[in-house]
């Protein structure tokens, strides 16, 4: 079964990766192996991207202790505690047959899994069923050390439709940041690194950023070749204050590589969101120099 839709083999064929993603595909699938499953239960943290009762996509962040997210099943993992009521995917958590996309990103070791599927509420948290399961290459992955934890609780939580002067300085010195995107065959959350200054804000309702070469696949390239909708999540990881996203993304294909033009139709900033607290990078030898412009 083709693991990839119209959209995915229309980019891939346009760069002449088809040959690379066959191979690659070979790899997804539905089975959670007993490699994937120790990973994930030694995760504190989990990126979810869907979309919400209105359609919009947005990438979420939930924590806690390593266990929280676990295998319960061949093709099924269990999510222990939900989203805050404030956050824009608390109610499509709730609500069964969500289509999720979710990542488990592990800063610690630059290794990172995938899994999109279809979630569904429980007493304690809420459950995907697996339908895409794969692990992606470290490229663009910055190391980073788990610290102490911060007893802080989250601050008010601020709604607006513009970037403010503070959140254009997380933006523009962010090396890592999140996306959700969507296709008819479901969601996806995925990541996009690079060294600071990789996300550029061209005006306070739009970031632009170059799409580096990754493994091929082109699954959120190819999602937004047919829904442009996209949610974005910017984490700043010495506070655990989170910037979240929601509008729609377009690919420019130039001469000289790819950009994505973000168009922000809402966001949301939740100080101290996360009580992680991780040291200061140590940026991916893969990362390209930054360019003069985007």
């Amino acid at each position: 079964m083709d693991p990839y839709h119209e959209g995915s083999r229309a980019v891939q064929d346009r760069l002449g990766v088809r040959t690379a993603a066959d191979h690659i595909g070979r790899s997804i699938g539905p089975g959670i192996r007993e490699v994937a499953a120790a990973f994930l239960g030694l995760q504190p943290m989990l990126v979810v991207g869907a979309a919400d009762r209105a359609g919009r996509m947005w990438s979420s962040l939930l924590t806690g202790a390593p266990g929280f997210v676990r295998a319960t099943g061949p093709d099924r993992i269990a999510v222990t505690g939900g989203l805050p009521d404030h956050d824009p995917l608390a109610a499509a958590l709730t609500t069964e047959g969500t289509e999720v996309g979710t990542i488990a990103l592990d800063p610690r070791t630059r290794r990172r899994m995938r899994l999109n599927g279809t979630a569904a509420p429980t007493a304690r948290g809420f459950v995907v069923t697996a339908e895409q399961v794969f692990s992606n290459c470290p490229k663009y992955l910055q190391r980073r050390q788990l610290q102490a934890p911060a007893p802080t609780r989250p601050g008010a939580v601020r709604r607006g439709r513009e970037l403010t002067p503070d959140q254009l300085t997380l933006v523009r010195s962010a090396d890592t940041f999140f996306i959700a995107t969507a296709a008819a065959d479901g969601a996806d959350a995925s990541h996009r690194g690079g060294n600071p200054g990789f996300v550029r804000v061209t005006s306070p309702t739009e970031l632009t950023w170059q799409d580096y070469p990754g493994n091929s696949m082109y699954l959120s390239l190819g999602n937004l070749e047919n829904d442009p909708r996209a949610g974005l999540l910017f984490l700043d990881w010495s506070t655990g204050t989170t910037l979240q996203f929601t509008g729609t993304a377009h690919t420019t294909f130039g001469t000289h590589g790819r950009t994505i033009r973000f168009s922000i139709a809402e966001s949301v900033e939740t100080p101290h969101a996360s009580p992680l607290r991780w040291s200061a990078p140590e940026y991916s030898p893969a990362n390209p120099p930054l360019r003069d412009s985007a």
